[in-house]
């Protein structure tokens, strides 16, 4: 039995090349749990963004002129997160998870679906087009060569933008940085410049304690600093009954009440899973608004996922010597796949996540991470009572951390060289004064163009990013070209 064990961790360890690249099995599983609990709130947090919004014809997303089936939204997003996660593990060997993207779900609510006479089923069509198109560009080489076009101090200052953009995420979301009530600035530090809060306590502890495991160099230091904050909320909830965050409770928990379920287990609803209407579309909007509402989520997809992936391969010490991971085609048609089935899901489309920096800065260097993020998705299917006990502010300290694991590679850009280092600047501060990776990478793409240009060197910009560049003129313009079509 024991050599049994050995043998099935040896072709583990092979597959993945865990030892290859210095890691272990058990270092995989750990950061991939750690993944796993940073980005688990879109089981919770998709289902309100999907299903409290009306269609074009008044109803709601698996439900009807009252409301949404939160519940089989629920299931259906960690279904999908899960099967997609784990196809990225076993075909793209890298450490990169995937789920319903967050900015994605919201246009296809407010921007899509709400479109007067659309249903969620023509709405989700689009979604699924819009994966068709970037698979058909992923196969053809083209995304890919846009990606290799892409100079190397941009792409370093696309990891460090990603960096300072979920620390930004992770401290809005718990409301340790939040937008005053007064509206006298854009933010402030908790509530009218205060931290004295339960929930805010929790948040810091998580932060510090984090951050002296690191320093410490405890192995696991970020699952422990999770579970730690995790337990503390729940004993601070029993305690004194603060209840979730509301307008008339501001110092209230964020997205979850950290309060022990009543069941652990819950049967999964996938009764959502392939309702959709492929080309419902365009009988109801017509072929323009379709092709531009399919160019929208495409630029999103489109830039989201590279700058993602060169992000989580830098952090893992994963990328060559012109800033690429290893297998960059087989990421690239995996997250396609996934926008394809985010949309035949009906769940918005799936996209990779930047928070699976946080099982990387926890040890995760290979595919088997991604793997144990996916696994953990699909026992949430019936373990979701469990999921919805982490509040935010157990669960994003960590993002602050891997933040600063990322800035650090800032070191590779040279400021000196202002043709790079203005778009590079830019590319860097507008992702998260945007809350946008795409405008930051089109912000840095444009920039460095026109650059180029001003002092006489546009025969060195590769070809491909006059295409890249021109398309992203388009998207920051289409609120114009939209109204002039009257769409």
């Amino acid at each position: 039995m024991v050599h049994d064990q050995a043998q099935a961790r040896g072709a583990v360890d092979r597959f993945f090349k865990i030892s290859e690249r210095g890691s272990t099995v058990w270092t995989e599983v750990r950061g991939g749990l750690v993944t796993f609990f940073t980005m688990s709130y879109i089981v919770v947090l998709n289902p309100l963004i999907l299903g409290n919004v009306p269609d074009g014809t008044g109803q709601f997303l698996g439900g009807n002129s009252t409301g949404g089936d939160l519940a089989a939204i629920a299931a259906a997003t960690a279904l999908v997160a899960g099967v997609m996660s784990i196809l990225m593990g076993l075909v793209a060997n890298f450490p990169l998870a995937l789920a319903a993207g967050l900015g994605l779900n919201a246009v296809v609510a407010y921007s899509v679906a709400a479109l007067p006479g659309m249903t969620w089923a023509d709405a989700m069509g689009i979604v699924v087009l819009e994966g068709l198109v970037i698979l058909l560009l992923v196969v053809t080489g083209f995304r890919e060569a846009v990606f290799n076009a892409v100079p190397r101090e941009l792409k370093i200052a696309i990891s460090v933008g990603i960096g300072l953009f979920i620390a930004f995420i992770g401290v809005f979301d718990a409301g340790f940085v939040r937008i005053p009530a007064s509206l006298a600035t854009p933010t402030e530090l908790g509530m009218a410049g205060s931290v004295g809060t339960w929930p805010l306590f929790v948040f810091a502890f998580g932060l510090l304690l984090a951050a002296v495991l690191m320093v410490r160099k405890v192995r696991g230091g970020i699952l422990i600093a999770i579970i730690a904050s995790t337990v503390l909320a729940v004993v601070v909830e029993a305690v004194a009954s603060i209840g979730g965050r509301s307008e008339d409770n501001p110092g209230g928990w964020a997205l979850n009440v950290p309060a022990l379920p009543d069941s652990v287990v819950a049967l999964p609803d996938f009764s959502l899973i392939g309702q959709f209407s492929l080309f419902g579309s365009i009988e109801k909007i017509g072929p323009v608004a379709v092709i531009l509402l399919v160019f929208t989520l495409l630029m999103a997809d489109f830039f989201d996922t590279m700058g993602t992936m060169v992000a989580i391969g830098g952090e893992a010490g994963l990328l060559d010597a012109k800033g690429n991971p290893p297998r960059t085609t087989q990421i690239l048609i995996v997250d396609s796949l996934a926008a394809v089935s985010g949309g035949a899901g009906s769940v918005s489309s799936n996209t990779a996540y930047v928070e699976s920096a946080s099982g990387v800065g926890d040890g995760a260097r290979t595919g088997l991470a991604a793997v144990t993020t996916g696994v953990a998705f699909l026992l949430t299917t019936f373990l979701s009572p469990l999921v919805e006990v982490v509040p935010h502010e157990a669960a994003t300290p960590v993002l602050v951390i891997v933040g600063f694991l990322m800035v650090v590679q800032v070191t590779g850009i040279d400021w000196t060289d202002l043709e790079v280092a203005i778009p590079a600047f830019l590319t860097m501060v507008l992702m998260p004064f945007a809350y946008s990776i795409t405008v930051g990478i089109g912000a840095g793409v444009i920039s460095f163009v026109l650059l180029k240009i001003a002092v006489g060197k546009s025969r060195k910009v590769h070809p491909l990013l006059w295409v890249a560049a021109a398309l992203f003129v388009v998207y920051f313009l289409l609120g114009p070209i939209r109204t002039a079509l009257g769409i």
